[in-house]
């Protein structure tokens, strides 16, 4: 059984419960971990707190050479640890093979962004004075992981917090603990105290770490609902939140477009992760002259796409993480069915896979705007299908959800590409290549989609605090506020 990582050493559970991991594929216990509790967080939030001042202090270019060796050897351990993603995700070995890349590439990317970035000196309002404005690491920050991508989007929140001089303090998922807290070989040569791991259920780890006095900035990826919730809980020290929160993402299929390239693209964009993506295409709309051509095909090519255990290289689709995870997208099908919507592929689970959490991927047509199914995030492998007329129609069902985290268009009109990214209400938008992430490029969201960004220079930024520092270097200046001489 793994341990907690506290203080830059395992550490055993306070509480001497354990938390069951089980494989989505087959539905077998996979291992056990320990079961975290309050007095756990504790301890791992005092060795961040007493690392910190140290830390802070260590030279961008020392912190940036510690952050290349993490992606190092996430690279030398790239089999094992993806393996281990396979079994604790359900996810296709073969991505996870690239997500370790990815994180491995992340860590290098902030490395090289902190090496020259400390600040500005901006112009002063007298000779003789020096006006500086520096930025600085926050302290100890509480990253709070999902279960979709336990690896990736730790790095997209540990990577810069470290890189800015912060400590951290880590809770992954109790659906998916295993390779976070094989994590320390890749952290173990950080400064004790850098990062701690300590996993348990959110209601009771997840809360104590976001009401800690101690964490100033709490960094979370989940749904919506456990965002708000965090809201509420920060408000009362008014900590520094990150919210990258859930998504009911519009795609458009413009007329125009290359259909066979645009229904393979949405394929990808609604089913990969069996639709455990928060940037999932949840509401595809498109263009009336063409609809019924497209439904045909993209019902075609999710009908042929292979359905099974990740360990399987000819794999295309997954199960989901867990039982009712499961049941809950079958529900959803079966209410949107009885409001009218019609199945024209899957929506079942598949006969041949007695075994694991699966649900064949899903095409729906007759849906309508405004149909419960399109109201919330679903979070599995479902596409509503939705013709438009015009492109002003497009963008006003594209913009009318709560949610805005991504949007697609498939068109080759330059004006209306450039008419969609200015109008669109979402921060991340892909035309004709959806769900492509890059370390450079801010990732966030708009309305209830989140506050923050991951990634790029905004995300290193969400991890420090600026300061304005005004200096009068020989304190010979006299301001304005000084008593007339006589």
């Amino acid at each position: 059984m793994r341990k907690l990582w506290i203080d830059g050493r395992f550490a055993d559970s306070s509480t001497g419960a354990t938390i069951q991991v089980v494989d989505p594929a087959t539905e077998e216990p996979v291992d056990v971990v320990p079961k975290g509790g309050p007095a756990d967080l504790d301890r791992a939030v005092a060795a961040a707190k007493r690392t910190f001042p140290a830390w802070k202090r260590t030279p961008a270019w020392t912190r940036a050479e510690m952050l290349v060796e993490v992606g190092r050897r996430l690279r030398a351990a790239r089999e094992e640890f993806a393996l281990t993603l396979t079994r604790e995700t359900g996810r296709t070995l073969r991505k996870n093979r690239g997500y370790v890349d990815w994180a491995a590439m992340c860590f290098d990317y902030y490395a090289g962004l902190i090496r020259d970035r400390r600040g500005r000196v901006i112009p002063s309002a007298q000779t003789g004075q020096l006006n500086l404005v520096i930025k600085e690491p926050i302290g100890v920050v509480g990253c709070i992981v999902p279960f979709n991508y336990p690896l990736m989007l730790l790095a997209w929140k540990v990577a810069p917090a470290l890189a800015a001089g912060n400590t951290v303090v880590i809770k992954p998922a109790t659906q998916t603990p295993l390779l976070t807290l094989d994590l320390h070989r890749v952290f173990d040569h950080l400064p004790k105290g850098a990062v701690n791991i300590v996993t348990g259920p959110g209601s009771e780890v997840g809360d104590a770490l976001v009401r800690h006095p101690d964490v100033p900035c709490i960094a979370f990826t989940g749904s919506t609902a456990v965002g708000q919730h965090i809201y509420r809980l920060g408000a009362e020290r008014i900590k520094k939140l990150h919210l990258e929160l859930g998504g009911s993402d519009a795609a458009i299929v413009c007329a125009d477009a290359d259909l066979d390239a645009a229904a393979r693209a949405v394929a990808w964009t609604a089913f990969l992760n069996a639709g455990q993506v928060c940037t999932s295409a949840e509401r595809i709309y498109v263009e009336q002259a063409v609809h019924a051509e497209f439904l045909e095909r993209f019902a075609d090519l999710t009908g042929r796409l292979v359905i099974g255990p990740g360990i399987d290289e000819t794999t295309e689709v997954t199960p989901l993480i867990g039982r009712a995870e499961r049941d809950q997208v079958e529900a959803r099908v079966t209410v949107a069915r009885r409001e009218g919507a019609k199945v024209v592929a899957g929506g079942r689970r598949p006969s041949h896979l007695t075994k694991g959490w699966f649900y064949e991927p899903t095409v729906l047509a007759d849906v309508r705007h405004g149909m419960s199914l399109l109201k919330e995030e679903i979070f599995g492998p479902v596409a509503p299908v939705l013709p438009f007329r015009t492109f002003d129609e497009a963008l006003a069902l594209a913009n009318d959800s709560p949610y805005g985290l991504g949007a697609t268009l498939y068109t080759r009109d330059a004006r209306r590409v450039r008419r969609y990214f200015e109008e669109i209400e979402a921060g991340n938008v892909w035309v004709n290549d959806p769900l492509v992430d890059n370390p450079a490029g801010p990732f966030g969201g708009m309305k209830m989609s989140g506050l923050g960004r991951e990634l790029g220079e905004e995300g290193l930024e969400e991890f420090q605090v600026t300061k304005h520092v005004h200096w009068d270097i020989e304190g010979s200046v006299k301001p304005w506020w000084f008593p007339l001489e006589k």
